[in-house]
């Protein structure tokens, strides 16, 4: 059997768009199982995170980088080529939850993931923290992530 160029051309533009559309699932269905998460985590103060395990080394974690301020890990469900996650080393539930006195400390780990970024990702990065359960915070210590290695789209939300 023989091919056209114009009808290997729709077989392949086709099967771009049920590509596509099989990651627009798959993305709302991660996103769906992510705010379920957000929306039942639960915001207690005693509670160890498993970010606080992680500092203590009680689970283990593909650490990138430490300092004895912070903490960088890869995120175990990546949503980029790159995805790690910056977290403090003191409990900042979330960062509505900062007061003056973490001034110091939050400029510190947005200078870390900028550095961290920089060094992996040259053409582009994406840094977020979401906030409560509307801003799909699932686990409750502040923490940043650090995205990148594709290009990222926009709206975000």
């Amino acid at each position: 059997m023989q091919f056209t160029k114009a009808s290997l051309r729709c077989f392949f533009s086709f099967n771009r768009a049920i590509i596509r559309r099989q990651s627009f699932q798959i993305r709302r269905l991660y996103c769906t199982n992510e705010i379920n998460r957000a929306q039942s985590a639960k915001r207690n103060r005693p509670m160890v995170t498993i970010f606080e395990q992680i500092i203590k080394r009680e689970i283990p974690a593909d650490i990138v980088y430490e300092d004895e301020k912070c903490l960088a890990f890869k995120d175990v469900n990546p949503q980029a080529p790159t995805h790690l996650l910056l977290i403090p080393k003191k409990r900042i539930p979330m960062i509505s939850d900062a007061v003056d006195s973490d001034q110091e400390l939050l400029g510190y780990l947005m200078l870390i993931a900028r550095r961290l970024a920089n060094e992996r990702l040259q053409k582009g990065y994406r840094l977020v923290i979401n906030n409560g359960p509307d801003g799909c915070q699932s686990v409750y210590h502040l923490h940043i992530h650090i995205l990148g290695g594709r290009q990222l789209g926009w709206p975000p939300g």
